[in-house]
């Protein structure tokens, strides 16, 4: 059921993380990262995975990584990721971005709930210019 919910993400660049381990690893490099967590949920699939999309393919945004936990699924490895989001309440989605393994940007489920993607993608967008391309 939830195959074409990652596919959607990975056919964009995302790499899925399905261990604490692999969470760890991905979001200690250096460089920017762009952590997603993916969710069934109707605002992620009309809102969060479409406007982070946008984002990547229409608006330039560059990150060394992109990465995406699944809600629900990969429950552990969820939780993991939810640690380095600093006492952030866990929504379901979530886009978080990271600078050198520190986080600088959260978005939260009220920033997608009701957003149209290009609306979302904007916000990203922005948030990346303050933090990313600010630098």
């Amino acid at each position: 059921m939830v195959a074409p919910m990652r596919e959607e993400l990975v056919q964009v660049g995302f790499r899925q993380l399905l261990t604490p381990a692999q969470v760890d690893e991905a979001l200690k490099q250096p460089g920017t990262t762009l952590l997603l967590v993916n969710s069934v949920c109707g605002c992620a699939a009309a809102g969060a995975r479409p406007g982070v999309t946008e984002a990547l393919r229409t608006q330039g945004l560059r990150f060394d990584h992109l990465v995406t936990v699944f809600a629900g699924m990969e429950k552990e490895a969820t939780a993991q990721a939810r640690e380095y989001f600093e006492g952030a309440m866990p929504t379901s989605p979530q886009a978080a971005i990271f600078k050198d393994g520190q986080l600088v940007h959260l978005m939260q489920r009220q920033d997608f709930l009701g957003h149209e993607p290009g609306d979302i993608a904007a916000s990203l967008v922005a948030a990346y210019r303050r933090t990313v391309a600010a630098s």
